[in-house]
Protein backbone atom coordinates (compact mmCIF):
# COMPACT_ATOMS: atom_id res chain seq x y z
CA UNK A 1 0.00 0.00 0.00
CA UNK A 2 1.24 3.72 -0.88
CA UNK A 3 0.88 6.08 1.60
CA UNK A 4 0.82 9.54 -0.24
CA UNK A 5 1.79 12.86 2.02
CA UNK A 6 0.01 16.61 1.46
CA UNK A 7 2.04 19.04 1.70
CA UNK A 8 0.59 22.23 2.59
CA UNK A 9 1.81 23.70 -0.97
CA UNK A 10 0.43 20.18 -2.64
CA UNK A 11 -2.71 20.72 -0.23
CA UNK A 12 -3.20 24.31 -0.90
CA UNK A 13 -2.87 23.82 -5.06
CA UNK A 14 -5.17 21.04 -5.15
CA UNK A 15 -7.41 23.09 -3.68
CA UNK A 16 -7.40 25.77 -5.60
CA UNK A 17 -7.71 23.92 -8.60
CA UNK A 18 -11.19 21.97 -6.81
CA UNK A 19 -12.22 25.32 -6.39
CA UNK A 20 -12.06 26.42 -9.79
CA UNK A 21 -13.64 23.14 -11.49
CA UNK A 22 -16.69 23.60 -9.05
CA UNK A 23 -17.03 27.19 -9.27
CA UNK A 24 -16.82 26.88 -13.34
CA UNK A 25 -15.31 29.27 -15.76
CA UNK A 26 -14.83 33.34 -14.84
CA UNK A 27 -17.49 35.65 -15.64
CA UNK A 28 -15.49 37.28 -18.19
CA UNK A 29 -13.14 34.62 -19.39
CA UNK A 30 -9.34 35.22 -19.89
CA UNK A 31 -9.61 33.79 -23.81
CA UNK A 32 -10.93 37.43 -25.04
CA UNK A 33 -7.24 38.01 -25.82
CA UNK A 34 -6.36 35.91 -29.13
CA UNK A 35 -5.06 32.91 -28.47
CA UNK A 36 -2.14 33.48 -30.97
CA UNK A 37 -0.40 36.84 -30.79
CA UNK A 38 -1.55 39.68 -32.53
CA UNK A 39 -1.74 42.94 -32.42
CA UNK A 40 -5.17 44.61 -31.19
CA UNK A 41 -6.32 47.24 -33.20
CA UNK A 42 -9.78 49.01 -34.08
CA UNK A 43 -11.10 51.47 -36.50
CA UNK A 44 -13.58 53.42 -35.19
CA UNK A 45 -16.26 56.26 -36.11
CA UNK A 46 -18.35 58.20 -33.41
CA UNK A 47 -21.68 59.22 -34.81
CA UNK A 48 -21.56 62.46 -32.24
CA UNK A 49 -18.97 63.35 -32.58
CA UNK A 50 -18.51 62.40 -36.18
CA UNK A 51 -14.67 61.88 -35.11
CA UNK A 52 -12.73 59.05 -36.47
CA UNK A 53 -9.77 56.87 -35.01
CA UNK A 54 -7.83 54.28 -36.06
CA UNK A 55 -5.49 52.80 -33.76
CA UNK A 56 -3.67 50.09 -32.43
CA UNK A 57 -3.89 49.46 -28.63
CA UNK A 58 -2.43 46.25 -27.83
CA UNK A 59 0.93 45.03 -29.69
CA UNK A 60 1.15 41.25 -30.91
CA UNK A 61 3.10 40.07 -27.05
CA UNK A 62 -0.05 41.21 -25.50
CA UNK A 63 1.77 44.93 -24.05
CA UNK A 64 -0.97 47.86 -24.19
CA UNK A 65 0.07 51.22 -24.88
CA UNK A 66 -0.65 53.54 -22.09
CA UNK A 67 -1.22 56.59 -24.62
CA UNK A 68 -3.68 54.74 -27.36
CA UNK A 69 -5.99 53.63 -24.00
CA UNK A 70 -5.95 57.24 -23.18
CA UNK A 71 -7.12 57.84 -27.16
CA UNK A 72 -9.67 55.51 -26.59
CA UNK A 73 -10.69 56.56 -23.09
CA UNK A 74 -11.31 60.06 -25.24
CA UNK A 75 -13.42 58.94 -28.04
CA UNK A 76 -15.50 57.16 -26.00
CA UNK A 77 -16.07 59.80 -23.88
CA UNK A 78 -19.51 61.05 -22.74
CA UNK A 79 -20.42 63.01 -26.05
CA UNK A 80 -22.77 65.13 -23.47
CA UNK A 81 -21.27 66.17 -20.91
CA UNK A 82 -17.53 65.35 -22.90
CA UNK A 83 -16.62 63.79 -19.45
CA UNK A 84 -14.02 61.15 -20.15
CA UNK A 85 -13.35 57.82 -17.90
CA UNK A 86 -10.79 55.19 -18.06
CA UNK A 87 -12.83 52.59 -20.07
CA UNK A 88 -12.45 48.81 -19.01
CA UNK A 89 -9.86 46.77 -21.28
CA UNK A 90 -11.89 43.82 -20.93
CA UNK A 91 -15.02 45.90 -22.97
CA UNK A 92 -12.23 47.28 -25.61
CA UNK A 93 -11.27 43.24 -25.85
CA UNK A 94 -14.66 42.20 -26.50
CA UNK A 95 -14.89 44.69 -28.91
CA UNK A 96 -11.69 43.92 -30.96
CA UNK A 97 -12.69 40.16 -31.12
CA UNK A 98 -16.32 40.71 -32.16
CA UNK A 99 -14.72 42.58 -35.31
CA UNK A 100 -12.46 40.07 -35.68
CA UNK A 101 -15.16 37.15 -35.60
CA UNK A 102 -17.37 39.22 -38.24
CA UNK A 103 -14.39 39.07 -40.72
CA UNK A 104 -12.06 42.30 -38.62
CA UNK A 105 -10.56 45.52 -40.19
CA UNK A 106 -13.99 47.31 -40.35
CA UNK A 107 -14.68 50.62 -39.66
CA UNK A 108 -17.47 49.99 -36.13
CA UNK A 109 -19.93 52.77 -35.59
CA UNK A 110 -19.88 53.72 -31.47
CA UNK A 111 -23.31 54.91 -30.68
CA UNK A 112 -23.10 55.15 -26.93
CA UNK A 113 -19.14 54.40 -25.20
CA UNK A 114 -19.10 56.22 -21.81
CA UNK A 115 -22.49 57.64 -20.29
CA UNK A 116 -21.75 60.56 -17.67
CA UNK A 117 -24.95 60.35 -14.74
CA UNK A 118 -26.47 63.74 -16.10
CA UNK A 119 -26.49 62.46 -19.32
CA UNK A 120 -28.35 58.89 -18.30
CA UNK A 121 -30.71 60.58 -16.13
CA UNK A 122 -31.70 63.19 -19.47
CA UNK A 123 -32.01 59.82 -21.16
CA UNK A 124 -34.35 58.04 -18.54
CA UNK A 125 -36.37 61.66 -18.05
CA UNK A 126 -37.23 61.72 -22.10
CA UNK A 127 -38.55 58.27 -21.84
CA UNK A 128 -35.58 56.20 -23.68
CA UNK A 129 -35.28 52.50 -22.43
CA UNK A 130 -31.84 53.18 -20.36
CA UNK A 131 -30.99 51.62 -16.93
CA UNK A 132 -30.69 53.81 -13.97
CA UNK A 133 -27.58 51.16 -13.20
CA UNK A 134 -26.42 51.01 -16.75
CA UNK A 135 -22.85 49.47 -17.18
CA UNK A 136 -22.23 52.39 -19.43
CA UNK A 137 -21.60 54.84 -16.63
CA UNK A 138 -18.85 52.67 -15.62
CA UNK A 139 -17.41 52.88 -18.77
CA UNK A 140 -18.02 48.90 -18.97
CA UNK A 141 -20.56 49.08 -22.12
CA UNK A 142 -20.42 50.36 -25.58
CA UNK A 143 -23.35 50.22 -28.03
CA UNK A 144 -22.28 49.72 -31.86
CA UNK A 145 -23.00 49.13 -35.23
CA UNK A 146 -21.22 47.70 -38.13
CA UNK A 147 -22.16 49.07 -41.47
CA UNK A 148 -21.85 45.97 -44.41
CA UNK A 149 -22.37 43.72 -41.63
CA UNK A 150 -25.85 43.00 -40.62
CA UNK A 151 -27.24 43.99 -37.08
CA UNK A 152 -27.78 40.03 -36.06
CA UNK A 153 -24.34 39.01 -37.72
CA UNK A 154 -23.08 41.13 -34.80
CA UNK A 155 -25.19 39.75 -32.56
CA UNK A 156 -24.51 36.05 -33.39
CA UNK A 157 -20.39 36.83 -33.28
CA UNK A 158 -20.89 38.66 -29.68
CA UNK A 159 -22.47 35.55 -28.53
CA UNK A 160 -20.22 33.24 -30.20
CA UNK A 161 -17.21 34.89 -27.64
CA UNK A 162 -19.41 34.14 -24.57
CA UNK A 163 -18.14 36.92 -22.90
CA UNK A 164 -19.81 39.57 -21.49
CA UNK A 165 -23.36 41.43 -21.69
CA UNK A 166 -24.96 41.24 -25.50
CA UNK A 167 -28.11 43.19 -26.21
CA UNK A 168 -30.03 43.37 -29.23
CA UNK A 169 -31.73 46.60 -30.43
CA UNK A 170 -32.66 46.02 -33.81
CA UNK A 171 -35.21 48.89 -33.66
CA UNK A 172 -32.80 51.25 -33.04
CA UNK A 173 -29.92 50.02 -35.06
CA UNK A 174 -27.05 48.58 -32.57
CA UNK A 175 -25.93 45.82 -30.46
CA UNK A 176 -24.82 46.61 -26.87
CA UNK A 177 -21.82 44.62 -25.60
CA UNK A 178 -20.34 45.12 -22.06
CA UNK A 179 -18.11 43.41 -20.17
CA UNK A 180 -19.85 42.07 -16.78
CA UNK A 181 -21.37 38.39 -16.64
CA UNK A 182 -21.99 36.70 -19.70
CA UNK A 183 -26.07 37.55 -20.27
CA UNK A 184 -28.27 38.44 -23.40
CA UNK A 185 -31.09 39.77 -24.26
Amino acid sequence: MVRQSWSRRGFLKASLVGAFLLLGRPAFPEIVRPERPEEGSLLLYNTHTQERLDICYRDASSGYDPAALDALDHFFRCHYTQKVVKMDIRVIEFLNAVDKEVGGGHEIHIISGYRSPEYNDLLIREGREVSQHSLHLQGKAIDIHVPRVGLSAVRRAALRLGYGGVGYYPHSGFVHIDSGRFRYW
